[in-house]
């Protein structure tokens, strides 16, 4: 059955099923969201979530940092 009846009004969720969350940005590596945002979302309202939505691409940077650790050791003894 198709038709307006199925129709729905709600945000869908931003969730991509890669569910990470960054321990310094305590954000979701996948829909930038924060543990409190995801766990609240089936609750919340259409304008929260358009709201939390029109956000989430300001967080993305948040996540884009300079590799460290044994990367970054490795390119300097080839190089």
């Amino acid at each position: 059955m198709t038709g307006d009846i199925w129709a729905r009004e709600e945000v869908e969720s931003p969730c991509v099923k890669l569910c990470v969350i960054h321990p310094e940005a305590r954000i979701c590596a996948g829909c930038y969201r924060t543990i409190d945002e995801i766990t609240a979302w089936s609750r919340l309202t259409g304008e929260d979530r358009r709201r939390i939505m029109a956000e989430l691409p300001e967080r993305a940077p948040l996540l884009a940092q300079r590799r460290g650790g044994r990367a970054r050791g490795r390119a300097r003894r080839e190089s």
